[in-house]
């Protein structure tokens, strides 16, 4: 049968518009088909409509987002100190929670029963009632909350451009060799007992000294997370909350009333002092040692004068240090 004559015969009247298009229906048919096209476009439109809402939604989160990342460096901009002073501050008050180690055992308590050594290696409770076995969990919760800090103030990280020099690297080789060198010699409670002073090293002057693979031997997997963390704080954290803390703002404080104006890298006789004299404090078991890799880092700063050498020196000697501590179990200088 030829089709092609019935098909050709459409009426005018017939023909059904939907938008731009015709649909066209031979004479004394019904027009059941012409919905079809009508379900595709509501379907479209609203798919138009959809993503228009959603990329609305978006715009708004990032505008929102802009807003809030903008009145962030605002305030750091108006409140210099923040970037300098509030992960340092963050670190050392939470470090002050942390439960001290142990002391030895005498021959006495090696023959006490088994339970009450291990009571007794758990060490006295601190203020918070927190024992020695609690340290990897205040330290993780330190380093956690440190990190905050520190993305919080990230803006002003970034008013420093970011270029590490070959000599920072140098620097921080040469400064771990001769901190261990240093802390080899135990010179400081020789130096110190003539002005009864030898209790200052031997009781603020000690390290955690935490073994976690010994003291998490039964938690393996816990025991080799833990000891990345130590290194995370250590080779990432603490050089850089130290270093804006010492040589960004103090150091600076100490020569101008306006001490954000000052540029890094300028020192006055002061303000070497102070750059190594607090560090000096702050490591009061390894003095000799903290006087010399200070003062080394001071020389580098005045060469380059740029914070993130400093940075880099310290994250250097730090991460070698931990390094030696794991390879040759000298958990005392960690």
């Amino acid at each position: 049968m030829n089709l092609s004559p019935r098909l050709g015969k459409i009426s005018a009247k017939s023909a059904v518009r939907h938008g731009s298009q015709r649909f066209a229906r031979p004479e004394g048919k019904s027009p059941e088909i012409v919905a079809i096209p009508l379900v595709f476009t509501v379907n479209r439109t609203r798919n138009r409509n959809l993503d228009q809402d959603s990329f609305a939604s978006r715009l708004g989160q990032s505008k929102a987002k802009t807003a809030i990342a903008s009145t962030r460096a605002e305030r750091l901009a108006e409140q210099p100190w923040l970037t300098f002073l509030l992960p340092f501050f963050v670190y050392m008050v939470l470090g002050s929670f942390e439960p001290g180690a142990p002391d030895p055992l005498t021959e006495a308590q090696l023959a006490a029963p088994v339970h009450l050594r291990q009571q007794i290696a758990e060490g006295q409770p601190n203020f918070l009632g927190l024992r020695y076995k609690h340290y990897p969990l205040v330290y993780t919760v330190k380093i956690a909350l440190t990190i905050a800090a520190m993305l919080y103030v990230l803006p002003g990280y970034r008013q420093f451009p970011f270029r590490v020099s070959p000599l920072a690297i140098v620097v921080g080789v040469v400064g771990v060799v001769l901190w261990v060198w240093i802390c080899q010699l135990h010179l400081e409670p020789r130096l110190l007992a003539p002005l009864g002073l030898e209790g200052f090293v031997g009781g603020l002057g000690e390290r955690p000294a935490y073994n976690p693979l010994d003291a998490l031997q039964a938690y393996p997997a816990w025991a080799y997370i833990f000891l990345a963390i130590r290194f995370i704080g250590l080779a990432l954290v603490v050089p850089v909350i130290e270093e804006f803390f010492l040589r960004g703002f103090l150091m600076r404080f100490v020569q101008e009333d306006r001490w954000w104006e000052v540029p890094f890298g300028k020192v006055t006789p002061l303000a070497v002092v102070v750059g190594t004299a607090v560090p000096m404090l702050m490591h009061p078991g390894e003095l000799l040692a903290a006087f010399v890799w200070f003062s080394l880092v001071t020389w580098l700063m005045t060469c380059n004068r740029n914070i993130w050498d400093c940075v880099a020196a310290h994250a250097v000697t730090n991460f070698l240090l931990g390094v030696y501590v794991v390879t040759q179990g000298a958990w005392q200088l960690w």
